[in-house]
């Protein structure tokens, strides 16, 4: 085989397993190798023949990890450093110390994890690899979010972002969104969560990654458990599940059956089953302790041991629960060593940190994740200590949209098709009222609300909330890999009033408004009309003749409004006339 042919070989096999056909690009590479192993020895040991071995090797590698095999993987890794050691190849070397770090996070060893990531990371900042760097970033992110240390982690996150922001990498975007909704899962923050995956599967089903699919379908499975959504929840796992068994991830089939396992024993589920929960938790075990994995299989244990005890299997609960101890036990003191270890590894990058700005960047990554839940001036009330706000504005309008027709889409389309509609009408939306001086309050299912006026008062709030509602109107077609077309109305509401908004409580902090103008604004949309604005003579008051929009209004007559009684409403139109 030529030169030429074994490069258009090793393009092949690594095609294929970007797309996910693990068996096809395994095949590849070894056919690679077997040549090699063939040709007369004064070819074999040629430079450019020694880069094709690293290659296809590196190929088997990255198989091996994505199949759960890590110690499989770590072989065929280190064959390929020796190679590129002797080659004196640093570019070769960067990428082979972050594959070996990756591996050992997949290990829990995540000092011997960051050790190799931190040696990528000086080789690419060499050469200024923004594509190594972005890869790097996100796998160090990735080992500080195992170790709960979730700001480091979301630094390493937005790093690697902004770096494949910028290099129009998809496939990297998409692992760095999977990422960053793991930590809002951590933290309990589900709707944030749910938004990174579905971004991720978003980018992912368009590449077609069917690894990243798979990841991002147990993602959303754990999300929507823990939003006691089990139907759906069940139905993202399950698809998890197939994904992991088409691809041969035998740690990513290990840890779902736990999943899936600890499903089935939510007593507050009607799909509760306790035959069920026992089967996939002790599948999930049993594939753990062939991988190693211990941090997974100490928790399984743990949900087998209560759902024996659920049965009054004394003698069996016992026996899980003994074991969820002594491995949680031995765990936690590997941990414990490992963290003394990392503490010193932190301490000695603390040295690089004037250069990379890592200070500057943490305190405007969380910058922006606040400036993205809370207003500004909300925020600095709260870093200031307030720890209640909640003010009265007299004067704002409210808007509320409604898809209309939603429950009927839904029942058309699959759940994950759905959430991508959800995400580009939304998504418009909030560019729409950034651009108004709207401040959007919060989403409910497939309704939609924000508020102008509060918490900055405005003059012209009544025009704005208009202009915003008008150009939501505004024909836009949905594209995207849909089963059916996609043709959606919208149902707006507007009232002006007062209200009383703020932030209440200590965990999860919301702004959120609250009143009858709230109430009225609501009952606007439910009583309107697809591809209208309904408004209340309030907010046609509010609006003025005197205002600076060519807005006009149709009287719709009295209306018996539900909760408020007869009511002079209006329809605000899209054509432009006085």
């Amino acid at each position: 085989m030529m030169s030429v042919e074994i490069s258009k070989v090793i393009e092949e096999s690594e095609s294929a397993l970007t797309y996910g056909n693990y068996d096809i690009s395994e095949q590849l590479a070894r056919k690679v190798l077997a040549e090699i192993e063939n040709s007369p020895d004064e070819h074999r040991n040629t430079k450019e023949i020694a880069k094709f071995k690293s290659s296809a090797t590196s190929i088997l590698g990255n198989i091996a990890r994505l199949r759960g095999e890590f110690y499989l993987a770590l072989e065929h890794f280190n064959t390929v450093l020796q190679i590129n050691l002797e080659l004196n190849y640093q570019e070769a070397l960067a990428k082979v110390y972050g594959s070996i770090g990756l591996i050992y996070r997949n290990l829990s060893d995540y000092p011997s994890a960051l050790n190799n990531l931190q040696k990528a990371l000086d080789i690419d900042e060499k050469f200024n690899n923004k594509r190594g760097l972005a890869g790097t970033f996100h796998n160090i992110g990735n080992v500080y979010l195992n170790l709960s240390d979730s700001p480091r982690a979301l630094e390493y996150f937005l790093k690697a972002l902004a770096l494949n922001e910028e290099l129009g990498r998809k496939d990297g975007m998409a692992a760095n969104f999977g990422s960053i909704g793991n930590i809002y899962g951590q933290s309990a923050e589900y709707e944030q969560a749910l938004e990174n995956y579905t971004r991720a599967f978003a980018i992912n089903t368009e590449l077609g990654r069917k690894s990243g699919i798979a990841s991002n379908y147990g993602n959303l499975g754990l999300v929507h458990k823990h939003m006691n959504d089990f139907a759906r929840a069940l139905e993202y796992l399950q698809k998890a599940l197939a994904s992991h068994e088409e691809l041969g991830n035998i740690s990513g089939i290990a840890i779902t059956f736990g999943n899936i396992g600890t499903l089935y024993s939510e007593t507050s589920w009607d799909g509760f089953d306790i035959g069920k929960a026992e089967e996939f938790l002790l599948k999930a075990i049993e594939l753990c302790s062939t991988l190693g994995a211990k941090n997974n299989m100490y928790a399984f244990h743990k949900s087998l041991a209560e759902v024996y005890e659920q049965e009054e299997r004394w003698k069996e609960s016992q026996i899980h629960f003994k074991q969820y101890h002594f491995i949680e036990k031995e765990v936690l003191t590997e941990e414990a060593k490992k963290q003394a270890e990392v503490q010193d590894y932190q301490r000695k990058e603390a040295e690089r940190e004037k250069t990379l700005a890592i200070a500057r960047a943490r305190a405007q990554a969380t910058d922006d994740i606040l400036a993205n839940i809370l207003p500004s001036t909300i925020i600095e009330r709260l870093i200031k200590g307030e720890k209640k706000i909640a003010d009265t504005h007299e004067s704002v309008s409210v808007l509320f949209v409604d898809i209309v027709g939603f429950t009927e889409l839904s029942a058309r389309i699959p759940a994950n098709e759905l959430i991508d509609v959800l995400d580009i009408v939304f998504t418009r939306f909030d560019t729409i009222c950034k651009k108004n001086g709207l401040e959007k309050i919060k989403t409910i299912g497939d309704a939609y609300m924000a508020v102008c006026g509060a918490p900055i008062a405005h003059a012209n709030h009544a025009e704005q909330v208009a202009k915003a509602a008008l150009e939501m109107l505004e024909e836009c077609t949905i594209t995207g890999q849909f089963s059916i077309p996609i043709n959606i109305e919208y149902r707006i509401g507007l009232h002006s009033g007062s209200v009383v908004a703020g932030v209440i409580g200590e965990n999860k902090y919301s702004y959120d408004l609250w009143g009858d103008a709230v109430n009225t604004a609501s009952r606007m949309e439910s009583h309107g009309e697809a591809g209208k604005i309904h408004v209340s003579e309030d907010f046609v008051n509010a609006v003025g003749a005197d205002n600076y929009l060519p807005l006009h209004f149709t009287p719709r007559g009295m209306m018996d409004i539900k909760g408020k009684g007869k009511m002079k409403t209006y329809f605000l139109l899209q054509s432009v006339a006085h």
